[in-house]
């Protein structure tokens, strides 16, 4: 489904807010409470969704496949400009809306649309499209535009602790950004397109936030412990940003799991 109209739509890219708490460690504490986790996965889907689409729930119903493996990491962005065809979508906000316009100027689309999955933030392919999904991950994992840098994930008892490792030749800067989502849920449709229809969301993002910046070389972050537990999931993206502010490729990405 297509939306052509123009919104205005404030805030810069990402609408992203300062994570109270963040801290880059000179020399951390060891994470003696939990062995560390490697996460190198296939690559990260961001599909763009819609509770009031028709088109949507063939695309959800891929997401759930996805968000259950282990090599991807699956986000869901509810967007609100189809709120007007009769029903708003209990799970979409308005920083969601502007993170899929920042993509349509980053990719020069001239609209937007859903379902819409973007690929490691590099291209975009029709979110009900098991062929277009599966195709674009794997030929970016082929063609060296797969998760390029490896995140580490451990814990402490107070703390989160992220290891974003050395990018050799490759990118020199990226912001390290942490998507908060909510578990698993089942909406009951009251009106609109899919009215009558009880569908279940997974991983739908509820809040983006920047931890800070990485320059190419390994370093660390922290997060606080009662940052995350009070969330229903957590992943971090490394993802470049271009000049003009858009989102760019991501580099990496992992889950930061709940203790």
């Amino acid at each position: 489904m297509a939306f052509r109209g123009r919104l205005r739509l404030a805030g810069a890219a990402l609408a992203l807010t300062a994570l109270g708490g963040v801290a880059l460690a000179a020399e951390p504490e060891k994470a003696a409470t939990d062995k560390p986790q490697t996460d190198r996965p296939l690559g990260v889907v961001e599909l763009f969704t819609s509770q009031g689409c028709s088109s949507c729930p063939p695309a959800d119903e891929l997401f759930a496949e996805l968000a259950g493996k282990d090599d991807i990491v699956a986000l869901a962005y509810h967007v609100n400009y189809w709120d007007y065809l009769g029903w708003q979508d209990t799970l979409s906000t308005k920083e969601n809306t502007e993170r899929q316009y920042d993509y349509m100027r980053a990719f020069g689309s001239r609209s937007v649309y859903t379902p819409q999955a973007v690929i490691n933030g590099r291209s975009h392919v029709n979110g009900a499209s098991r062929k277009d999904v599966d195709g674009a991950l794997a030929r970016m994992d082929r063609t060296g535009e797969g998760m390029r840098v490896a995140i580490k994930v451990s814990r402490t008892s107070d703390r989160v602790i992220i290891d974003a490792g050395d990018a050799g030749n490759g990118p020199a800067d990226a912001h390290v950004v942490i998507v908060y989502f909510d578990p698993p849920q089942m909406v009951k449709i009251g009106q609109g397109e899919n009215s009558g229809r009880s569908l279940t969301y997974w991983n739908a993002v509820s809040d983006i936030q920047t931890a800070g910046m990485w320059h190419g070389k390994a370093q660390r972050y922290e997060l606080p412990m009662t940052e995350i537990a009070k969330k229903g999931g957590c992943a971090v993206l490394l993802q470049s940003v271009g000049k003009d502010g858009m989102p760019g490729p991501i580099l990496g990405a992992a889950f930061i799991h709940k203790p």
